[in-house]
Formats: C-alpha cells, sequence, structure tokens
C-alpha cells in the first residue's frame, strides 16, 4: 500500500467527516477488539512473567504498565524518550527507574501487524522471550482481532538522509515514498551465519510471512560472558539459535535460510516503532545493533526540519505525480 500524506493541520472534524469531505479513504487507527495474554521466561532477566495485552483509546500509543509493584500502575509509554538501556535489548524506565526491557520484538509485531493504541500489563522486569521471534506475539495479536478507531492514522515521514556510524557499523534513514523500507546486512565470522542482506517493504503480509519467525541467535563462546554481565539468564535452545562456529546447535536447525539477517531487521523494526508511529522512509542498518538504531533515532528526533508527521490516506491515482517526485533510493 502506497499513502496519500496531508499535514494534520489540515483536517477537521471526526475521520469520518473528513472522509466524507475529501472523497479519499482515509487509514484508521487500530487497537485489539479485545484482550489476550501469554506467560514465558524473560531472555535476559531468566524471571517468567504474565503479560496481558488492552485495548487502549485512540492517540494513546503503546503503554506497558508494570502491575507487580506497590500500586500496580507504573505506565511507561514505548517512545525513544524512555529508553534508557539498548546493549543486548531496548529498555524503557520512567521518570522513576522502573522499567521494562526486551520490548523489541513486542513492538516489532505491533508494527507489523498495523496496531497504533495498546495497554501492555506485565507482572515482571522483561517481555517474556516466548521462542524468541514475533511470531507469538503476532498470533496473539491475531487471535485478539483488531477493531478501527474514529481518528485518522498519523505517520512520521522522513524528509532527509540521516545516519550514523562506528566502526563496521551503520545505521542510516533517508526519504522513501509509500512506506517502510529496510535494508539490513549482517556479517559474522561464525561459518553457520556468515554474511547475509536482506531488503524488503515492511507490509503486514510480509512481515508475517518472513519476518515475524525469525529468531534471536548468539554464539555459544557469549553465553559466560553475557550472564555474567547479568544478560541471557533466560536464554535457552526454546528461545534462542545458538551457534558453535559452523554448527547450529539447535536440533530443528533453521527455519529459513535467512533467519538470522531477518531476525537483525525484526529488531529494528521494533525500535523504530519506538516513534510513537509507522515511519515512511529508508531504513539501512550494516552489522548494527539496538544501539546504533537508538543513536541514529535520537539524531532523527532531534532535527525536526527532517521528518513531518502526515495523516495517512489510502493509495490513488492521483499519487502517481506525489509518488514520482518524492520516490528515491536514500542510500545506495
Amino acid at each position: 500500500m502506497k499513502f496519500d500524506a496531508r499535514t494534520p493541520g489540515a483536517l477537521h472534524g471526526s475521520a469520518a467527516s473528513q472522509n466524507m469531505g475529501s472523497g479519499r479513504q482515509p487509514i484508521l487507527q487500530k487497537t485489539l477488539k479485545t484482550s489476550i495474554g501469554c506467560a514465558g521466561i524473560g531472555l535476559h532477566s531468566g524471571v517468567r512473567v504474565s503479560m496481558k495485552l488492552y485495548p487502549a483509546e485512540p492517540d494513546t500509543g503503546i503503554v506497558f504498565r508494570r502491575v507487580d509493584l506497590v500500586g500496580g500502575g507504573a505506565e511507561i509509554r514505548a517512545t525513544w524518550a524512555n529508553v534508557t538501556d539498548s546493549r543486548m535489548c531496548t529498555v524503557l524506565a520512567d521518570q522513576n527507574g522502573i522499567s521494562v526491557a526486551t520490548v523489541e520484538h513486542l513492538m516489532s509485531a505491533f508494527c507489523g501487524l498495523e496496531i497504533d493504541n495498546a495497554i501492555v500489563e506485565i507482572n515482571g522486569p522483561e517481555v517474556p522471550a516466548m521462542d524468541g521471534s514475533a511470531a507469538p506475539f503476532a498470533f496473539l495479536i491475531e487471535c485478539a482481532g483488531a477493531v478501527e478507531q474514529d481518528a485518522v492514522r498519523k505517520a512520521l515521514r522522513i524528509t532527509k538522509s540521516f545516519s550514523h556510524a562506528t566502526g563496521d557499523k551503520m545505521v542510516a534513514l533517508g526519504s522513501w515514498a509509500g512506506g517502510l523500507r529496510v535494508d539490513f546486512t549482517i556479517d559474522f565470522r561464525a561459518a553457520a551465519i556468515g554474511r547475509q542482506s536482506c531488503s524488503f517493504m515492511v507490509e503486514r503480509d510480509v512481515f508475517k510471512a518472513e519476518i515475524a519467525r525469525a529468531r534471536t541467535f548468539g554464539l555459544l563462546s557469549d553465553v559466560t560472558a553475557l550472564r555474567e554481565a547479568g544478560l541471557a539468564r533466560g536464554g535457552n535452545l526454546d528461545n534462542a539459535i545458538v551457534v558453535d562456529g559452523n554448527r547450529i546447535l539447535n536440533e530443528e536447525g533453521l527455519r529459513h535460510a535467512h533467519e538470522f539477517v531477518h531476525h537483525k531487521a525484526l529488531d529494528a523494526i521494533g525500535d523504530l516503532y519506538l516513534s510513537g508511529h509507522p515511519i515512511i522512509g529508508h531504513f539501512v542498518g550494516r552489522c548494527s545493533s539496538h544501539a546504533d538504531t537508538a543513536t541514529l533515532m535520537r539524531k532523527v528526533l532531534a532535527d525536526p526540519t527532517g521528518w513531518e508527521l502526515i495523516d495517512l490516506y489510502e493509495d490513488d491515482t492521483s499519487l502517481a505525480a506525489w509518488a514520482e517526485r518524492d520516490a528515491m533510493v536514500a542510500f545506495g
């Protein structure tokens, strides 16, 4: 789907009245039709947690609520302003330091299945790992169902190029027409991983079929150091791919040939959704991490001349000139 775009200030009244006046179909915000939950072990904390997803009002965004603490109502908005750690996962925290970790797989599922507003109640410090991918969360969302709301969906449209590089790592975000394009490349010494690349538009069907099922992975040689650092305490062969040189230790092997690079792309999609809106732009990641994406997005959001918040309308024939004018490959 390509998007038409108008600045929010040009619109008045409800989404329904806008549609009647303009003759174009607005893309509406979505939330869950009903609540749904799951339970599992945190990948890094090793703590067993229960999590429940609830519908939310328009313009709420994604909000995490820690219900295991005194008072039971600490709320943490899923935005870049609340990211406090991005070493091996993305951690959100409120002004009192109450946090929730490893939000990226769930955020990726919300993005891929086009959920704008939801409350995530959790009784522990970390989103459950489930099988190490976004597929279980996508399944929960589809079981709960989605409902359109009387508010136009907004997107963050990138209008100029941003980049950040550290050594061999690079991330970049530039303009693109009609949605979010992701290009990702990884290059590991471990022969079982090696060098892989992928390029795709983030659309619901592509996300479900090719991206959501890709599991997190790690090197056997790094396990001891990670656990000494307080990480990967809940990691096992049921929720991660473990690689030792040219061997994959999981008995079932890989789900598909590009599972490694697709998981890195999955992480990036979830992190990008912390902008609070879908992004219209071209993201490139080369051997990059959560921390690199965090640095890039802070640079983007600090420069309002490089993006605009727009309302989304479904594609029609009048978009040809707009798409031709603005479509460009942000980075070669």
